[in-house]
């Protein structure tokens, strides 16, 4: 089957084409929404940014999936039988405890290779590469790391938020230093689709991309 994959450089919501393409795939769902509970934020009102542009799109089922270091039985069953997955953004770090390498990353992945799609918007986005680097502007302590990713995505780096956070050095830096194929980095409201690993749309600000050979 072939994958598909679609990076945005800021939150929600999707770019209107990206999102439609997305839907499409999805067979009308039901879609899973992975996130991270805020003190002082109701979910439920923030969601709306995701699962109304795409309710025009005709999905009618969402699961709500509140990330934690214990996730239920029933949450990894609900996870198996979703078409499409929405990873949201917030702490990157957190992200990435709780998704890679743990029974729900296991299941993104596997459903990936199954043809499902996966969305992922900031944080979810910057954890879908085989590395993921976390800029130092975007951690507590102010420290650029370099974690494992889920694999999404072969052979390149990302960089969100590019224009907002600067991010021009550390994604050369990223670039340089994991000698991958290629960079790229996105701009709020800005997204990119990628089928079976090749860039196949981009909608927004356009995507900088660095690349040792012909872009793909």
């Amino acid at each position: 089957m072939p994958t598909h994959l679609f990076l945005f450089g800021g939150g929600p919501p999707f770019t209107p084409n990206l999102r439609t393409r997305f839907a499409t795939l999805t067979n009308g769902g039901p879609v899973a929404i992975l996130y991270i509970p805020r003190i002082g934020k109701d979910w439920t009102r923030y969601a709306s940014i995701y699962t109304k542009p795409l309710q025009e799109d005709g999905i009618s089922s969402f699961v709500h999936l509140p990330l934690s270091d214990v996730p239920t039985d029933g949450q990894l069953a609900q996870l198996k039988q979703c078409q499409g997955i929405i990873i949201s953004g917030g702490e990157t770090e957190l992200y990435q405890q709780y998704l890679v390498g743990t029974p729900i990353g296991d299941i993104i992945q596997s459903r990936f290779v199954d043809g499902v799609p996966v969305a992922g918007f900031s944080a979810g986005a910057l954890i879908s590469p085989e590395r993921c680097i976390i800029p130092e502007i975007d951690q507590r302590d102010n420290q650029r790391l370099r974690l494992p990713g889920l694999a999404l995505l072969n052979d390149a780096v990302i960089c969100v938020h590019y224009e907002t956070w600067g991010e021009a050095a550390h994604l050369t830096q990223s670039f340089t230093e994991e000698s991958t194929d290629r960079a790229f980095g996105l701009a709020d409201e800005s997204g990119i689709y990628l089928r079976d690993q090749h860039l196949v749309e981009t909608e927004g600000t356009d995507p900088v991309v660095l690349s040792r050979s012909p872009v793909k």
